[in-house]
């Protein structure tokens, strides 16, 4: 059972996302906030799985609410929830950790995949998007892409391609925890702070090829 946190100023949106989740016996509505400061306080005290948030609320908007929930260093993936496809709100919103994002004019298949692709731990960004999102990432300072080893660029790709970590350690047959290595690694070399981010960079800097899915 996933756990779902609606996050909308819009009660029209939240009853419309509400009606849809019902559908789904393997997916649960735990809460819902109208604001960005509900929405970090109904995190915490339910903990859900995954946080469907939207980006533009009065008072605490979605950036700055991505930002406390995971703050909060719980077990929870959040996907951004928008109306529009503005670049640069969802580039601080990969920023500040949200795992992927989603039109809030998608059908009900792309609704269930982002959640449970989010669930899994994967990166949710069309590669479409990424192509045009990346133009508006700020340039890493000291960042050498060609210091990552090759077998760091190997778990690269996969982190592109959406991979889990368990997926990459039973893709390229190396324990998981040395995956984790990797990806830290990765982190520093790059100078970033999540995977969606060293994804952008990944692709921004043709570190690897934009023609995969991600």
């Amino acid at each position: 059972m996933i756990r779902i946190l609606i996050v909308d100023d819009h009660e029209v949106v939240r009853e419309g996302l509400r009606a849809i989740l019902q559908t789904d016996p393997e997916v649960k509505l735990v809460g819902e906030a109208a604001d960005g400061s509900e929405a970090v306080r109904l995190a915490a005290e339910l903990e859900p799985d995954v946080v469907l948030m939207d980006l533009s609320m009065p008072g605490i908007g979605g950036i700055e609410a991505i930002e406390q929930i995971k703050e909060l260093d719980l077990p929870l993936e959040i996907v951004i929830l928008t109306t529009y496809a503005d670049d640069e709100l969802i580039v601080r919103g990969l920023r500040a950790g949200a795992r992927g994002y989603l039109l809030k004019d998608a059908g009900r298949k792309a609704l269930f995949d982002s959640i449970r692709a989010a669930h899994r731990g994967e990166l949710l960004l069309p590669s479409s998007v990424a192509a045009r999102v990346m133009t508006h990432l700020e340039k890493p300072g000291a960042a050498h892409h060609q210091d990552l080893s090759a077998r760091e660029l190997q778990v690269l790709a996969l982190m592109v391609e959406g991979a889990a970590n368990k997926q990459i350690g039973g893709r390229l047959e190396i324990a998981e925890r040395t995956v984790k290595a990797h990806v830290t690694s990765i982190f520093m070399k790059l100078e970033v702070g999540s995977r969606a981010e060293a994804v952008a960079v990944a692709l921004r800097k043709g570190i690897i090829s934009g023609d995969r899915p991600v």
